[in-house]
């Protein structure tokens, strides 16, 4: 089951959020809360499942969590966020793509959706979005995984090799099977073929009258990344109170040293990698991404509670 559930951000900015499964009803999974001395007669009532955010990265879009999000479902209730410019949200030409924004967007989603006290499960950009909005609200956010993103500034050198990187993409693409091919094989920028990435870039693209093109502007990915990547966010992460896994894959964009170094100045932080993956961790290895992060939700969520 898939379900759409709109919600509206800062500015007034539309959302697309989504269920990828039905939330837990009955069987072992349900809990009850204890009796506080109700009325006579009155019936004890099923405790509401914990909450779970997911936050994709930049260029990312909500169905990338949707595995995850069907195995989170049997013991939580897991939404994932098309967050501003990207999938269905709304993506405004001249709208605010900043940091704040973003943060604004997951805070208002999160209160919109009744998901308090929850966990947020982020990547990349998201994991950013996700570490930042614990430190403005402890009181939302009860554990925290971040996947795969860096605490240190990557400069303007950098932002100037991703607008080169856009201006190579052959668009339009006359078919998903060419989109898959070029973002895993035949991409300049890839060191080994990586079919994973192919599958991961087809889900953001759209069939126009052309061929087909990502689903999101260009310049506006270049405008959200912009608001990152000439700031360190050490303080912000030294910020945050609750338990927090910090995971990384061996061939991934965050290096153990730095991974490592954020573990040391999160108040919580717990170091996990996962073997033989890339950046895209949760996408491209399921199996591993899950039995790192089950069994930290299980034990972080169930002390918060």
């Amino acid at each position: 089951m898939v379900r759409r559930i709109n919600v509206t951000g800062a500015d007034g900015v539309r959302l697309a959020a989504w269920e990828f499964a039905d939330p837990p009803k009955g069987g072992s999974e349900q809990e009850v809360l204890p009796d506080a001395g109700p009325a006579q007669g009155s019936q004890a009532q099923p405790r509401k499942p914990p909450g779970v955010l997911l936050l994709h990265g930049l260029m990312g879009r909500a169905s990338h969590w949707a595995g995850t999000a069907r195995w989170l479902s049997g013991r939580y209730r897991a939404i994932a966020l098309d967050q501003r410019g990207h999938g269905r949200s709304d993506k405004p030409t001249e709208g605010a793509y900043d940091r704040e924004s973003f943060v604004a967007d997951a805070e208002a989603a999160i209160e919109q959706l009744g998901l308090a006290p929850l966990a947020v499960i982020g990547h990349s950009m998201g994991a950013l979005t996700a570490w930042q909005l614990a430190a403005k609200r402890p009181d939302l956010v009860h554990a925290l995984v971040v996947c795969d993103m860096r605490a240190s500034a990557l400069g303007e050198q950098s932002q100037r090799e991703w607008e080169e990187w856009f201006k190579s993409w052959p668009v339009p693409f006359a078919t998903l099977s060419d989109v898959r091919k070029w973002f895993g094989e035949e991409d300049p920028s890839l060191e080994r073929p990586n079919p994973a990435r192919g599958d991961f870039f087809a889900e953001v693209m759209a069939e126009r009258g052309d061929g087909w093109r990502p689903v999101f502007s260009r310049r506006q990915m270049l405008t959200v990344r912009e608001g990152w990547v000439n700031d360190a966010h050490w303080d912000e992460l030294a910020q945050v109170r609750c338990p927090t896994l910090v995971v990384r894959g061996i061939d991934g964009d965050l290096g153990r040293a730095e991974a490592q170094e954020m573990v040391r100045v999160l108040p919580r932080g717990i170091y996990a990698e996962v073997p033989e993956a890339g950046h895209l961790i949760h996408y491209d290895q399921p199996g591993d991404w899950r039995r790192v992060v089950d069994p930290f939700l299980q034990a972080a969520l169930a002390t918060s509670s």
